[in-house]
């Protein structure tokens, strides 16, 4: 309510200039004042008109204060400090707009959004930095959907990349196992720890013998071909460790819809597809001479293709049939404007425009679909395949693009987004949204406490890097369990009497509240040095702190005997407690403007939501929800509700809990945090 009253009284001030100063603006910048008292809504439009009205700010604001006239909603409007114009509502419409849960329409943008996230190599179990990732792309999406906004949740799948060709070396030359030895060692509960182990033997093999690593090209080559048994074994790899992938990430209630894989991308040509486009475009030149000779080369929005001689024709066109995956985990600078190498190959960020340009319905091609897995919820989701189920959901053709990928692959992403460009699609270029973030470590307590060896320099860090190559990291599931743990001894100490299955979900509640806001309360460009006693702690900001939050404003309607999701605030005198006029005492304006800041804070969900997608940051929810809850906590200690004897007051009171209460469940919603039912 607190966004759509803005935008109103916003329209107000926009058409007061123009009625009176024949200005068009179409931005106003909107201000919360630092106290209630001044009011709800600032405005430092006076200052920006100053020198085009060529008046004094403080005069301006002035004007404007007196010319908006009566509006319903609106306290009065009055000139502040130098020149700001303050608007105070009328606090007891806006809260019983907020206790009514009212929505008013608002303007949704078509079109389907993608977003894609985890994009985790199907070679070993999933580590605490996909969870970062993960996390950060669900709870986009959750905010995306409060926002009415239609998403398709899609994770991509290098099923025939080099980490996947690494662990198959492994299996095929350190293990020397056959097909059916790998078939059966698929069907172990944790097949993708038995990777993780192998992919960091494999590393440390290579070491031993530079002959040893060129088994991982004749790998890679057998794959891309496929139809032989490597390939066939290499499957039965990729699809056994991706299926674990969605069992981990379903327990922080984390699901998909598409899982496109990059076995179809090479079979079904949609890089020879995407390449004669490229080509006939201009966006890439053939290399005839210099350090690229031979090769086809990224051309930057804006510059032309080479003019080519025959022979140049002719070897591109050689050029042309080849496809192979990158063989390392970073790609340099040159080698992602480097599209296709001069030995025909052509590296991850050509498929990847191949890729987005499907995605945006601009390839003419489409994979084949069949379904892959179904969530407890029932929902299914989908993998592609050379061909597939008749009937299957409509993926692709969407207006908008979000792709969750760590902040070292930004130059590899803008190559993506100057391909569309160059090819004439700056439309398309624009909806795209590299959703960048950074990387997750350990600090060495939490190091230590796994188990790992650390030297004395190592104890003095910040934090400590984690390489699943050296087999040196936090499998997710692992880092779930220990949680979990955690948070049962803390809820079997504080409630005994519960159930143990009870006592069990409980725990699994908080230990998945206190992963996700950990890894959500911090900015995307940060760093994170996880720490399990931090996330799991009760107090400061933590996710704990805001369940606990939640549950005690259930446990006052539960020891009142009132329902909180029917519980009704039409009795609730809102203008007597949140408006007291100016004869009240001081105490009671005092404790209305306290009260009040509470109100407000809760009304402001949609704005934190638009916030979030605006800027492409799930930390403001997060710090919403803290700050919200630390609002309530201070709330309940200083007024204990169900001892209230004035039957009104504590109508009121109660009005206020279950706002709040309602609002951090929303907020915790699009976190994708729980709510247990005790802690």
């Amino acid at each position: 309510m607190y966004r759509h009253l803005q935008r109103k009284l916003a329209g107000h001030v926009r058409e007061f200039l123009r009625r009176n100063y024949d200005l068009d603006i179409a931005h106003l910048a909107m201000e919360q004042p630092p106290n209630v008292e001044f009011g709800e809504y600032a405005l430092p439009l006076a200052f920006e008109l100053a020198k085009r009205l060529r008046k004094a700010p403080r005069k301006i604001a002035e004007e404007i204060a007196v010319g908006l006239g009566c509006i319903p909603e609106l306290e009065r409007a009055e000139a502040a400090g130098s020149g700001y114009l303050n608007l105070r509502v009328k606090r007891e419409m806006l809260a019983a707009a907020v206790a009514a849960d009212e929505k008013p329409l608002a303007d949704i943008a078509t079109g389907k959004i993608l977003v894609e996230h985890s994009s985790i190599n199907p070679n070993k179990a999933a580590h605490i930095g996909h969870l970062r990732n993960a996390i950060l792309g669900d709870t986009f999406v959750r905010l995306l959907r409060a926002a009415g906004r239609t998403v398709d949740v899609q994770n991509y799948i290098d099923n025939t990349g080099v980490q996947v060709a690494d662990v198959i070396v492994g299996f095929l030359h350190i293990e020397k196992k056959s097909r059916a030895e790998v078939e059966a060692l698929t069907r172990e509960p944790r097949f993708d720890y038995y990777c993780w182990d192998l992919y960091a033997r494999v590393s440390r093999w290579y070491g031993v013998d530079k002959e040893n690593e060129k088994k991982r090209g004749e790998v890679l080559h057998a794959l891309e071909v496929g139809g032989n048994e490597t390939s066939e074994i290499a499957e039965l790899v990729a699809t056994a460790v991706l299926r674990r992938h969605l069992e981990t990430m379903d327990r922080l209630d984390i699901q998909y819809d598409f899982l496109p894989r990059e076995s179809e991308i090479l079979h079904l040509h949609f890089w020879d597809a995407a390449f004669e486009r490229l080509k006939t475009g201009g966006v890439l030149s053939f290399e005839a001479e210099g350090k690229n000779k031979g090769c086809w080369v990224m051309r930057r929005a804006g510059t032309g293709q080479k003019n080519l001689t025959t022979e140049d024709t002719k070897r591109a066109e050689e050029v042309s049939k080849g496809s192979e995956i990158e063989a390392s985990d970073e790609v340099a600078e040159e080698d992602q404007k480097v599209i296709v190498r001069s030995n025909g190959t052509v590296g991850y960020v050509g498929k990847d425009i191949a890729y987005h340009m499907w995605k945006f319905g601009l390839l003419g091609k489409d994979f084949g679909y069949r379904k892959f897995y179904r969530y407890p919820t029932g929902q299914d989701c989908w993998v592609s395949a050379i061909q597939g189920e008749r009937e299957h959901p409509h993926f692709g053709h969407v207006a908008e693009i979000y792709n969750v990928i760590d902040a070292r692959q930004s130059e590899a992403q803008n190559t993506v987004i100057d391909a569309l460009r160059g090819l004439g699609h700056d439309e398309k270029a624009d909806h795209y949204t590299h959703f960048s973030y950074e990387m997750v470590a350990l600090t060495p307590r939490c190091a230590a406490e796994l188990g790992y060896q650390l030297s004395d320099a190592d104890k003095d860090r910040s934090y400590i890097e984690v390489s699943g190559r050296k087999g040196f990291g936090v499998k997710a599931d692992d880092l779930l369990d220990r949680l979990i743990a955690s948070a049962q001894k803390e809820v079997d100490d504080r409630h005994p009497e519960v159930a143990d299955e009870e006592r069990r979900e409980v725990a699994r509640q908080i230990a998945v509240g206190a992963l996700r806001f950990f890894m959500l309360k911090f900015t995307k460009p940060s760093v994170i040095a996880f720490d399990f006693k931090e996330a799991l702690s009760f107090d400061g900001e933590t996710g704990p702190y805001v369940q606990y939050a939640v549950v005690r404003a259930t446990n006052i309607f539960r020891k009142g005997g009132f329902d909180p999701d029917k519980f009704s605030s039409k009795d609730a005198n809102f203008a007597k407690y949140l408006s007291p006029g100016v004869t009240a005492d001081a105490t009671a304006r005092k404790e209305a403007n306290e009260i009040w800041t509470l109100w407000l804070a809760a009304s402001r969900t949609s704005l934190v939501v638009e916030q979030c997608v605006a800027t492409s940051e799930p930390a403001y929810a997060a710090k919403h929800a803290f700050q919200l809850a630390q609002m309530f906590n201070s709330f309940y200690h200083h007024h204990p509700i169900l001892a209230e004897p004035d039957a009104e007051r504590k109508q009121f009171l109660l009005a206020t809990a279950a706002v709040v209460r309602r609002e951090l469940i929303r907020v915790l919603g699009f976190l994708g945090i729980p709510v247990p039912r005790v802690m």
